[in-house]
Formats: structure tokens, sequence, C-alpha cells
């Protein structure tokens, strides 16, 4: 738009942007681009909705076959993570959480490197679990507590091997096969199936 008349708004508008400093156009051309970015976000972010769909199917999908497999093996339920939660909220139910909690424990027991830790981690689990009487006492015979307490004096990364593998066996004979019976995992394996059958019927 131009205009040569005295007093044109454009004129003036004209004169006006030309006595601007550079760095305040350099601004508005920069708020421009910005503005321009913002407009096409709605189609990114369309983009990215799709794909975050596909990847919530393919989880679903993980999920529903990690529920399946928690019955062929006890081994296959502490692999998992859903699993170990799955489990550990069915044994609240009966009051013997601390088993898990012992084992879970122990794992992390053996990741550690540092001496000084080392033994300060022996002392905390053998006081929480192991110890007669202890506040989350776990269910292993004399023997074994008695071993496990001599494994102290020189704590490694397996002094709690023995209390720990007679924890898994009662958990793996006892809590896992009712686990395996109950309500909740019950329901979920028939969602995980009835997803598996959805998939196939639409393939």
């Amino acid at each position: 738009m131009s205009c040569w008349m005295p007093g044109c708004p454009a004129l003036t508008m004209c004169r006006g942007l030309a006595s601007l400093p550079i760095t305040c156009l350099e601004r508005a051309k920069d708020l421009k681009t910005r503005l321009g970015i913002l407009l096409h976000k709605p189609e990114l972010g369309h983009g990215i909705g799709t794909s975050s769909k596909l990847q919530l199917g393919s989880r679903r999908r993980d999920s529903s076959r990690e529920v399946l497999e928690w019955r062929e093996s006890f081994d296959q339920l502490l692999k998992s993570k859903s699993g170990v939660n799955a489990f550990h909220t069915f044994l609240k139910t009966e009051f013997s959480e601390e088993n898990l909690d012992f084992w879970l424990a122990c794992e992390d027991f053996k990741k550690t490197r540092s001496k000084t830790k080392l033994a300060s981690k022996a002392n905390r689990i053998f006081e929480e679990f192991v110890q007669s009487e202890a506040p989350r006492e776990v269910n292993i015979d004399h023997e074994t507590r008695e071993i496990t307490r001599k494994n102290l004096s020189g704590a490694t990364s397996t002094c709690f091997n023995e209390a720990q593998a007679k924890t898994r066996t009662l958990m793996e004979k006892d809590s896992y096969p009712r686990f395996l019976k109950s309500a909740s995992y019950q329901d979920m394996t028939k969602q995980a199936t009835s997803r598996g059958t959805s998939k196939r019927s639409h393939t």
C-alpha cells in the first residue's frame, strides 16, 4: 500500500516503521516466525497422537502376552515388573508380602558394590526380615536363620543366598499356585485372552 498525499495514514505508518531501530524489526520478524510455527503445531500434534496410540496398542499386546506367560512358571512372573506388582498385591491380601519384599531386597543387595554399604545393608535386611521376632520376619527354619547370622560377620553379596532360596521355594510352592487361581489373576487372563481374540478377528 502506498500514498503520496500529505497526512496519508499509510505514509505515516511507513515513516514510523522506518524510524524504528533494526533490533525491533528483527524481533518482529522473529515473532512472525514463531507464530507460523504455532499455527502448524496442531498438525504436528495430530501426528504425535497417532504415534502414541500405535505405541499404546503395542504395549497392550505386550502386556497381554506377559500376563499369560506368568502362569508358565514362577520365574516368568518374577522376570516381569508388572507380574511382581500383581503378585505383591495378591500377597498383601494374604498378609504375606514380607516374603516377596525380602526376596526383592536380596536381589537389590546382590547389586551392591561398596563393601561398606554391603555390610550396612546386610544388617538392615537381617534385622527387618531374618532375625527372630523381626518386624517383618520371613518363614525360614532356625538352621537357615543361624547360617545367615554367621554370614553377616564377613558380609558378601551371597550371604543371604540360602535364606532367599528358602523363601523363594515357599512362595513358588505355596503362594504362587493360589495367585494363579485367584479371582484377580483370572480376571487379568480373561482380559488378556479377549484382547488376543479381538486382535485376531481384526486381522
